[in-house]
């Protein structure tokens, strides 16, 4: 082995032996009055791969046990490289077997068994706005930016006049020249014979 194989930062110690199992899913289709079937392809399955060896002495076993069920329980793809997985697409894996046997014969000797499962990494979160077009977003907030700066500029502005009946203040002027006018008594009938009013 080339590359000591790697189960994401830990590397499988003493290792004996490692294979790995490919399968390719096939359905049959007998076709009546025809000699053979056709099969329809499902695709490859999940490539698995097993790994068996020795460890020797408690602490080499401990060191061993404690790392490999952590990654067992979390249950977690874990990254793996190995010589054997060369022109493979395997790359995130799953512990999916532990086996671990000890004897009296061999009283420090702890053989163990791995089985790991391919498992591609998760696929993305799917796109909330279910694929509207981008530009269609940009535009929208190209609205919003404009609302909010006409907004803004009649905030600046201040108070706005309103626009009502502007004759009431005319009217209370209008007074002070009747009462003017009035005071001038006998003048303002000759003024208003003069004028021919």
């Amino acid at each position: 082995m080339k590359q000591q194989p790697v189960l994401g930062d830990w590397e499988i110690p003493r290792i004996a032996s490692i294979r790995t199992f490919e399968d390719r899913r096939f359905v049959e289709l007998p076709v009546p009055g025809r000699v053979g079937s056709l099969f329809q392809d499902l695709n490859a399955s999940p490539t698995r791969i097993a790994i068996s060896g020795s460890l020797y002495g408690d602490e080499a076993r401990d060191d061993f046990l404690q790392k490999l069920r952590d990654k067992y329980k979390a249950g977690a793809a874990v990254t793996f490289v190995a010589d054997i997985l060369t022109a493979t697409e395997v790359k995130y894996v799953v512990v999916q077997t532990l086996r671990l046997r000890e004897s009296g014969k061999s009283p420090d000797e702890t053989d163990y068994f791995i089985l790991l499962q391919e498992s591609p990494p998760p696929p993305p979160p799917p796109d909330p706005l279910g694929g509207l077009d981008s530009s269609l977003l940009d535009e929208a907030g190209g609205l919003v930016g404009q609302v909010t700066g006409a907004l803004d500029a009649v905030t600046k502005l201040g108070s706005i006049p309103s626009f009502k009946d502007p004759t009431p203040p005319l009217k209370s002027t209008l007074g002070g020249v009747n009462s003017a006018v009035s005071g001038l008594g006998d003048v303002g009938n000759k003024l208003k014979d003069l004028f021919g009013g």
